[in-house]
């Protein structure tokens, strides 16, 4: 009995190893992002202010004249085009909880440094480009078609996001980890 459960132990370590590690670095990733956060209150943190910011500037470029209004009050940015706010951007919608979640897992995964380094900062690059544009279609859903707002907002671009996330643990997994393993 005990050697069954010292085999069944060995045989689940991997798993349980990665579970620890992800669950480490995901609960340890939201502690920090939510001191951050907190300290900047009532004001929107940082990086609120750039992603919005960012947003405003690409839209601008795109479409029409909108800027990044900062709430004193307020943790939120407003999108403001010349006639009124269309959209208010809140600390969630910065990126930095889908990037603890990426990250997370690539760390519990594991591999070299060099490559788990490069591919972190060119995840979450296309994380934050991705959360740009789905900021920039979400302000267009406010402004052309509000009744679809709410759904678009919960679940179409959130999914979106996640389905970008999914894909780069595939490639992280597969493409990468398992180059390295054969070499």
């Amino acid at each position: 009995m005990k050697n069954d459960l010292a085999l069944s132990f060995r045989e689940f370590k991997p798993a349980l190893r990665f579970v620890a590690f992800f669950a480490g670095a995901y609960i340890s990733g939201n502690l920090l992002y939510g001191g951050y956060v907190e300290f900047y209150k009532p004001r929107p943190d940082p990086v609120s202010i750039l992603v919005t910011s960012q947003s405003a500037f690409l839209l601008t470029a795109c479409t029409e004249p909108v800027q990044a209004i900062i709430s004193e009050h307020e943790p939120i940015v407003l999108l403001a085009n010349q006639q009124r706010t269309v959209l208010r951007v809140f600390e969630g919608c910065n990126g930095l909880n889908v990037m603890i979640v990426f990250v997370s897992f690539v760390i519990a995964f594991g591999g070299k440094t060099r490559q788990l380094l490069i591919f972190l900062l060119s995840g979450c690059a296309l994380l934050h480009l991705v959360n740009l544009f789905r900021i920039m279609l979400l302000y267009q859903t406010a402004l052309y078609r509000p009744l679809f707002f709410y759904y678009f907002h919960k679940y179409f671009f959130t999914a979106i996001l996640y389905l970008v996330v999914f894909g780069l643990w595939f490639v992280w997994i597969e493409r990468i980890q398992m180059k390295s393993k054969k070499m």
